[in-house]
């Protein structure tokens, strides 16, 4: 049986996602537990590899399991094994061949911001203090910049395929834009078909340095058309932001 699973988790604690030996990653304590609970090896594919320190709140992974397999049962042993930072949220068979990476049509990411002059230790993991105060508007309309296609060069760092061919930059953004919550949180959302590395860090620092007065909102249109990673500056932390869901056809 192929197995879709939602999962949350905190990210602080994990070297990232992807299994990585040596290191603690949320997708070696995830396939361990698995593991453990059907008896048997696992395999997990995952729709997006957060970063160190990266939050997720709809990971969606996938894996086989055995095909009288009690999901419920399942779902109940691997959140006693994992709780509190890891919580498989829901469980359910999918169609045979489904890839929780491949089959996904976009992603959507959330940036969380406490824009107070005070700190909040109870938001102090999973949100940016940035005490001065930012101007919604100017980041609203430098976000709206970045729908569409576009080469993110200037906002991701260079990777390469096994072959050692540099792996593309361009990217589709189906929607980018904030919205001011309750007890003065700001929340970045970013939806596209994928993401390169740190492109959604470096964007949300980008925008706040338009929010506090740094750069004006056309700075986007020029950074976006420069191509350079050298002209991003400030790159926002890991701890506030999240992969928020996943969706698929």
């Amino acid at each position: 049986m192929r197995v879709k699973a939602t999962v949350a988790y905190d990210g602080g604690p994990y070297h990232g996602f992807a299994v990585n030996q040596g290191v603690r990653t949320v997708g070696g304590d995830l396939t361990e537990a698995l593991s453990k609970c059907l008896r048997q090896p696992v395999a997990l594919s995952c729709a997006g590899r957060t970063d160190t320190g990266v939050h997720a709140r709809g990971q969606v992974v996938s894996f086989d399991a055995p095909d009288d397999i009690d999901l419920r049962h399942i779902r109940t042993g691997v959140n006693r094994m994992l709780a509190p930072a890891i919580a498989v949220q829901a469980i359910e068979s999918a169609p045979a061949g489904f890839d929780a990476r491949f089959d996904a049509r976009s992603r959507t990411y959330r940036y969380t911001v406490l824009n107070q002059e005070v700190p909040d230790p109870f938001l102090a993991a999973t949100a940016w203090h940035c005490p001065r105060l930012l101007d919604i508007d100017a980041m609203n309309a430098a976000a709206a910049l970045l729908v569409g296609e576009h080469d993110f060069s200037s906002f991701c760092r260079r990777q390469h395929r096994a072959d050692g061919a540099e792996k593309s930059r361009i990217r589709r953004v189906l929607r980018a834009s904030w919205e001011v919550g309750d007890h003065a949180i700001l929340r970045f959302e970013i939806e596209s078909s994928s993401f390169c590395h740190q492109m959604v860090r470096s964007i949300a620092g980008t925008l706040i340095d338009i929010g506090a007065g740094r750069r004006p909102p056309q700075t986007m249109a020029a950074v976006l058309a420069a191509k350079d990673r050298s002209r991003i500056p400030n790159l926002a932390p890991p701890h506030g932001l999240c992969l928020w869901s996943v969706s698929y056809s």
